[in-house]
């Protein structure tokens, strides 16, 4: 055995069956932790299933859902916006489940996958409505005239954006997840009152085409689907799900706020601790927390740690991992809110 190898059993990586595969094709012992070994030897060892909250679903409507726990109050905030049509706008601290709230509603109502529109500086209300292609157009419509071939439509330049897609829908509204709207520009909390007021915008490429050309059919964000949009105009018949999440790092004009019902999510207690470990890691990861759990809650100050961090060092314990190991605790369990 390797001085690497008693590294692996001391940090509590267990044996696993198979093993890596050497560049010559010799096979060698694989450890569940030690996958990386820096030594700058090629191996291929067996990758083990990565924690459930980190298994990408590929935009699958049918894919699990993740656990999502909610108090009595947080629920009857969320059928208060539900009932009354209007955006949810969720605050709180990193890692309290802002952005999962939107997956658990669209699950539980059977709304299909959510619309995401992640917002940065950069983010204006035209792209989260749809987008033109106009140089791609000009260039694929030139090649075709010089091959003598029709032209392409203009619907094939123009897509959706998560918005425009959430406004086109026909049957069942859909969950539109507005998030970090905090870290747009400051202008577009206001821009978006109309959208989401009237339920309707206008796409002008295609509302100057002929009145021959009364209907085109263009993209939307779900891959494959199309919708009809009639004279250059989208509408909705049912207005969307908006869950806009914020950190809190600057205010919201108050005609915005007015539109909005407001659900701020708080820092998980104890008890509501131990239920998510439960949910996401099962009985055997309850068990294996409670030292953990004393760790966090010590090291917590509002908006230092997140719920999630708490899940990776559990999963790794339940693994076999001595978390204690080199630091490696501190690496999982670190502050959000200092510099790096």
């Amino acid at each position: 055995m390797t001085t690497d190898d008693r590294n692996d059993l001391e940090t509590g990586g267990d044996l696993e069956t198979g093993g890596a595969r050497e560049p010559g094709g010799a096979r060698e012992p694989a450890y569940a932790w030690h996958l990386f070994k820096g030594d700058g030897r090629a191996r291929e060892p067996d990758l083990p299933p990565a924690p459930p909250w980190r298994r990408p679903t590929g935009g699958d409507r049918e894919a699990p859902a993740r656990p999502y726990l909610i108090g009595a109050r947080e629920t009857h905030i969320v059928n208060a916006a539900l009932h009354l049509r209007r955006p949810l706008l969720v605050t709180g601290h990193p890692g309290t489940g802002k952005s999962s709230l939107a997956h658990a509603v669209a699950h539980e109502l059977g709304l299909g996958r959510v619309l995401h529109w992640p917002v940065n500086s950069r983010s204006t209300l035209h792209d989260a409505l749809y987008r033109y292609d106009a140089i791609g157009r000009l260039r694929e419509t030139t090649l075709h005239r010089d091959r003598g071939e029709p032209e392409p439509g203009i619907g094939t330049y123009v897509r959706l954006g998560p918005l425009g897609t959430a406004l086109a829908q026909r049957g069942r509204p859909r969950v539109l997840l507005v998030d970090e709207l905090d870290k747009g520009d400051v202008d577009l909390p206001n821009d978006l009152l109309a959208a989401f007021e009237d339920g309707r915008f206008e796409i002008p490429e295609l509302a100057r085409l002929p009145e021959e050309q009364p209907v085109v059919e263009v993209p939307t964000e779900d891959p494959g689907e199309r919708v009809a949009v009639e004279r250059g105009v989208v509408h909705c018949r049912e207005f969307p799900v908006v869950v806009i999440t914020s950190n809190g790092e600057r205010d919201f004009p108050p005609a915005f706020l007015r539109r909005c019902v407001r659900l701020d999510l708080p820092e998980p207690d104890r008890d509501r601790l131990r239920d998510i470990v439960a949910a996401h890691l099962g009985p055997e990861g309850l068990a294996r927390a409670e030292d953990l759990l004393d760790v966090f809650e010590n090291r917590r100050a509002p908006g230092e740690l997140a719920t999630d961090q708490l899940l990776n060092a559990v999963f790794l314990r339940v693994g076999g991992v001595d978390t204690d190991a080199e630091g490696l605790l501190d690496a999982v369990l670190h502050s959000l809110g200092r510099t790096v």
